[in-house]
């Protein structure tokens, strides 16, 4: 929603013919933002999650223009403003339905709005931009899901507008939970949390850490030195790894995001299926990144070729590969946790309770179905336990080898 790529027809095209082009307004430039020139204190307030300013110096029929590139120079942002960028945003949108797509991600829209005298990053214009969107997209008979890592109280902002978000602040204090032995913040966090959430833990992008902590002066769900204690256990885990990797943003003194699997960021086989197991057990719609569903260790190999942090958790799978990842009890216990969703309990009511200082407990029941799970995140010895009404009576599942034989 932000951008579209240097290699596209569009791009090339402008860039080869300049006013000429058809796409010409539709890629925005500095000018248009700053008609006027700007300070330095008007530039350096955007925020861009990368190093470096939000700019590429392009050459444009023979003239040279700067870009706005808040990503990278190879994905330049779309003017969505102008009537060549709203044709273009139009034109995706009729081929997605042509496709029979059924939902739209808006990747990035956090970005798209640009406000002088703002970091233009989730503004009230943005919040605006979202509305219009959305529901230009529902005129398609299409839902649309919203990509923004940003301060958990611009997520609640945000998902009433919109069909779908992404639950990006479970990852990062499950992480918290595991690494401190506690649960309370996992607790506050799912006091208000919205339930038309996409559940998500790993990405492509990275393990989120960012989204629970304080932004901008706002309080997180978990403090600066809370998260900088991820970020060092995540580099014990992953044997200095991940510090190497992780990529520190223009103007922060932390990563957004862990470049590391989660398996590896863990450590632990029990504790990764028990934050699997709250992914599934939460309300809304739990979505799986392959590698983790593989239980797959950093691709320091592709790391030391492209030099991409983010690579490191994008490992390129054989289909040996695959059969043997579908081999390993963790990667079974994940495929089992996909099945239990099934259960008509999930149907019902959703409840939690802490159970203990290191224990919480998620719970699900519609009539005479239960299903609950209930997890120990005591450091060194964490353990879950899932019980399930069946046919047969109670069904229990303690262990990772339990779990991975779960048939109900």
């Amino acid at each position: 929603m932000n951008h579209a790529s240097a290699l596209s027809p569009e791009f090339i095209d402008w860039q080869a013919k300049g006013e000429a082009s058809e796409f010409d307004g539709m890629f925005l430039t500095f000018d248009v933002v700053f008609p006027n020139g700007a300070s330095e204190d008007e530039i350096t307030s955007f925020y861009r999650p990368r190093p470096g300013m939000p700019f590429t110096a392009y050459e444009v029929n023979g003239r040279r223009r700067l870009v706005w590139t808040t990503f990278m120079p190879s994905q330049v942002d779309i003017d969505i403003n102008h009537p060549a960028g709203q044709k273009y945003l139009v034109d995706v949108l009729e081929a997605l339905k042509s496709g029979g797509v059924k939902v739209v991600r808006l990747d990035a829209v956090g970005y798209a709005v640009k406000t002088p005298g703002t970091d233009s990053f989730m503004t009230d214009e943005t919040l605006a931009f979202v509305g219009e969107i959305t529901k230009l997209i529902r005129s398609y008979d299409m839902r649309v899901l919203v990509e923004v890592h940003a301060h958990y109280t611009q997520q609640l902002e945000i998902s009433p507008l919109v069909d779908l978000i992404y639950d990006f602040q479970t990852a990062p204090l499950l992480l918290h939970s595991f690494f401190k032995g506690t649960v309370d913040k996992l607790a506050d966090w799912f006091a208000i949390r919205p339930s038309n959430c996409l559940n998500v833990l790993d990405t492509h992008d990275g393990y989120g850490v960012i989204d629970g902590g304080p932004i901008n002066g706002k309080p997180g769900l978990i403090s600066q030195q809370d998260m900088a204690d991820i970020f060092a256990q995540a580099e014990i885990n992953t044997g200095g790894h991940s510090a190497i990797a992780s990529v520190v943003p223009q103007w922060f003194s932390l990563p957004h995001q862990i470049n590391a699997t989660l398996p590896n960021i863990l450590a632990n086989d029990t504790a990764y299926v028990a934050s699997r197991a709250v992914q599934f057990f939460l309300p809304g719609e739990p979505q799986v990144y392959y590698v983790g569903l593989f239980n797959g260790m950093d691709d320091r190999e592709l790391f030391a070729r492209t030099g991409q942090g983010r690579d490191t958790n994008r490992h390129h799978y054989t289909p040996a590969e695959i059969e043997a990842a579908l081999e390993q009890p963790v990667t079974q216990a994940i495929v089992a946790l996909a099945r239990l969703r099934k259960h008509a309990a999930f149907d019902g009511d959703f409840s939690y309770a802490v159970t203990g200082g290191t224990s919480i407990r998620l719970m699900w029941a519609k009539g005479e179905e239960r299903i609950s799970l209930e997890i120990d995140t005591t450091v060194g010895n964490p353990s879950f336990v899932i019980e399930a009404t069946t046919d047969a009576g109670l069904a229990r599942f303690a262990s990772v080898a339990e779990l991975a034989t779960a048939r109900i």
